[in-house]
């Protein structure tokens, strides 16, 4: 089932897939990263739904999206009493994260609040929250009043969805599922992950468009690498497990055709790693610089796609592109390595996670 697609849901839409979370069903719904699978956070039915639906690991966690009521009469929203039966100490840096980039793409892990079901943290003491700003994410949560779970809607390890279409042909004929059509989603990548859970140290568990350079900037909270913190661990002899998150196992993001990463002007460095299937090959470009041309080797066929040179645009198209490829029936796809610099942190992330997953036993690669 499948709500029309115009750019805000009818309120009757809105309320039926309330009814459906409430009923322990699952919604999928537009968020400004990605489409989520949601189910309420608090039943431990659904939230198992969940798991089998996408065939994830149980004790891989989930992100509860939250909304702050609709007070008008306020000119900042007061997120202390909607974080309240989540976690369970809010730190001043945490709520400088929060006022600044929420709603946004930005989610916190807390330590969780004893109420929060071992189901959605993966055994963890610790919980994810973020507040989405779609405005079909936000009333169905603010209409909701309460926490949901909602991952990528689509199959474990694969590539995640940016249309309502991705959603539908992910699960066809497998779930009879409600999905709230949004139209494509602005940043096309999933939300920066920052761990505030230790209290003194905010720790990069996942980049994405927020980057830590941005954070420092409009908040004065400086974001530690979590590699860095680590090795700070293991030189203390303290114990170096941080929280697991989301997006985080090796392979991930990953589509069903090898998929693999060039050095400027090395396209044949790549090839020379399929030297039996390499006849039909798609390279993306940047669309600032000229062609490949033949690249002397007249065996391979191959198509060049431009891809975007600006980080924000290359995002928001990055799982678009990789679907739309995956359907073409390539041997091989290759994608430049994406430049130096925070801005590319998450897609550089996203790629060579989806790099590692791809090609056609990457199914076997889910549980790495």
């Amino acid at each position: 089932m499948s709500a029309d697609s115009t750019p805000l849901q009818s309120f009757a839409v809105i309320n039926e897939a309330i009814q459906c979370l409430r009923d322990g069903g699952l919604v999928a719904f537009p968020t400004e990263t990605v489409y989520g699978l949601g189910a309420d956070a608090r039943n431990p039915e659904a939230i198992k739904k969940i798991f089998s639906t996408k065939g994830r690991p149980a004790n891989h966690p989930l992100i509860v999206h939250l909304a702050a009521p609709d007070k008008f009469d306020q000119s900042q929203v007061d997120w202390v009493p909607v974080l309240a039966p989540w976690v369970r100490d809010l730190s001043e840096d945490a709520l400088k994260l929060v006022n600044t980039f929420w709603p946004g793409p930005l989610t916190l892990v807390f330590k969780k609040d004893k109420s929060v079901l071992n189901e959605l943290t993966g055994g963890q003491d610790t919980v994810a929250i973020r507040a989405p700003a779609h405005p079909i994410a936000v009333e169905l949560l603010r209409k909701f009043k309460s926490g949901v779970v909602a991952p990528s809607a689509n199959r474990f390890g694969k590539v995640s969805p940016t249309s309502a279409a991705d959603v539908r042909n992910e699960f066809e004929g497998i779930l009879d599922l409600m999905i709230l059509d949004g139209g494509d989603c602005e940043f096309g990548i999933e939300s920066t992950i920052i761990d505030i859970s230790s209290g003194d140290k905010a720790i990069l568990l996942r980049p994405g468009v927020i980057t830590p350079k941005e954070i420092f900037v409009k908040t004065g909270v400086e974001v530690h690498q979590a590699s860095v913190i680590k090795g700070d661990l293991h030189d203390l002899n303290l114990p170096t497990a941080l929280p697991r998150v989301s997006g985080s196992l090796k392979a991930h993001y990953a589509p069903n055709t090898p998929l693999r990463l060039y050095a400027p002007g090395r396209v044949l460095d790549a090839l020379s790693e399929f030297p039996d299937t390499k006849s039909r090959v798609a390279v993306a470009v940047w669309d600032s610089e000229s062609s490949l041309g033949d690249d002397g080797h007249p065996s391979v066929h191959f198509e060049e796609v431009k891809v975007p040179s600006d980080s924000g645009r290359f995002a928001s198209r990055l799982y678009r592109s990789l679907r739309d490829l995956d359907q073409q029936g390539w041997d091989l796809i290759l994608f430049p390595e994406p430049p130096l610099g925070e801005e590319w942190d998450g897609v550089r992330d996203r790629l060579q996670r989806a790099c590692f997953g791809s090609g056609p036993s990457s199914s076997s690669h889910a549980s790495n």
